[in-house]
């Protein structure tokens, strides 16, 4: 019998993906379907370890940590997940190798280094290659955290979809950790989602924007979404093996079969109480959206793409520093009174409407927005001109933030 929906809120599907290096280089180890393989039955993609399941992606380097269904509480999820990662560091010791966090590995090589999964369905995986070429940093060098979030019927869809891409443009300045690329300072702090958001240049409407367009129900998310996806595919994918519902690659993307909309803009953190914080935080900057108590609902949904699509490209570039003076948007997301302000400050001022008194996860964002994203606090350890003994010193401290469970300082 199948579950009904579940409504807004009432549960929550989390992944953080994670690198695998050698303990030694800090160079990528493609060794992921060792780690699931020896868990569960060979060939497999995914397995199933305590209450968290661990799985494959796209490349044989990166493993991902998913909770084990739809949890229905962040709290304490972000302990479960960090006894998950000693697991894994424990299992790889006997390879030699250590996770390593943060959104792109910082001296990777993608079209030298990249490894497929070759295992299971890998059938998808080479179909994306063949159409899109997955050697790109935009495919084989980046992890991120994903939060799921459900919702019951086109009116709930409406008012979640709608609160979600109102701030999208605010997550690269909270969660931005990938300031380096190919040994060098990147031209943005949040690197992945720059590289991201050209992936599937060769089709542009399966990424669209990245913010996606304001779409209240099903059938037009269908209409103008997935059929569009689709008819593009056809030519290039005759045999239909992408799925336009799993192929639409937007910062926040509607999976109706399931229920949910998944976000996809957060680049992963140095330990999971960090990922977790930031989820906590935007988790409850959403219920006050959609409860109508920061801003009337047509006020949230009068904000267009182009414009919400300049917001998040200015904190794509600086994070936290980027600059926001559209009037509308602050208003939408009830701060009438701004006229301009950092991204910083705005994330502050939702930090003091949206939090609960002595909130669990409220000292590690206040951290956050006290000494910078991610992204910028590796840029003040490793420098602007780094070596690379420098970005491998740094990246070092990473790791060990990463199976400690610490918050990285410069």
């Amino acid at each position: 019998m199948t579950r009904p929906p579940f409504s807004l809120f009432e549960r929550y599907g989390v992944e953080l993906e994670y690198m695998i290096v050698n303990a030694d280089t800090l160079d990528i180890l493609p060794i992921a379907d060792r780690l699931i393989h020896a868990v569960g039955p060979a060939r497999k993609n995914e397995v199933r370890h305590g209450a968290v399941r661990w799985s494959n992606e796209l490349v044989l380097h990166v493993l991902e940590m998913k909770t084990d269904g739809p949890s229905p509480a962040l709290d304490g999820l972000a302990a479960l997940f960090q006894a998950d990662v000693r697991a894994l560091n424990d299992m790889l010791r006997d390879h030699e190798a250590r996770l390593l966090p943060s959104a792109m590995h910082p001296w990777m090589d993608p079209h030298r280094e990249t490894r497929l999964w070759p295992h299971g369905d890998k059938t998808i995986y080479e179909t994306f290659n063949r159409l899109f070429d997955c050697r790109g940093h935009g495919w084989s060098n980046l992890q991120s955290t994903h939060l799921n979030l459900p919702f019951r019927g086109d009116a709930e869809f409406n008012r979640l979809h709608t609160a979600i891409r109102l701030i999208l443009p605010l997550l690269p300045a909270l969660a931005a950790s990938s300031p380096y690329l190919e040994g060098r300072r990147a031209p943005c702090l949040d690197m992945r989602l720059e590289a991201y958001r050209h992936n599937c240049d060769r089709i542009p409407s399966i990424t669209g924007r990245t913010v996606p367009e304001w779409i209240p129900s099903q059938a037009r998310y269908q209409s103008q979404i997935f059929d569009r996806i689709a008819r593009d595919l056809a030519p290039l994918d005759p045999d239909g093996i992408l799925e336009p519902e799993w192929t639409n690659a937007r910062g926040a993307i509607a999976r109706f079969s399931r229920g949910t909309i998944e976000i996809r803009l957060l680049d992963i953190q140095e330990c999971p109480a960090a990922d977790l914080a930031i989820l906590q935080f935007i988790v409850e900057i959403l219920k006050h959206l959609v409860d109508e108590s920061l801003a009337p609902l047509p006020l949230q949904k009068n904000q267009r793409v182009a414009d919400l699509q300049t917001l998040f490209l200015g904190a794509v570039q600086n994070a936290e520093q980027s600059v926001i003076a559209d009037r509308r948007y602050l208003a939408a997301l009830g701060l009438p009174r701004v006229r301009a302000a950092s991204a910083r400050d705005v994330l502050h001022a939702l930090l003091d409407r949206v939090a609960p008194p002595n909130a669990s996860w409220r000292p590690a964002i206040e951290f956050i927005l006290r000494h910078g994203t991610l992204a910028r606090r590796l840029l003040t350890s490793a420098g602007r001109r780094p070596t690379r003994g420098k970005l491998f010193d740094t990246y070092t401290r990473l790791a060990d933030c990463l199976h400690r469970g610490d918050l990285f300082t410069p």
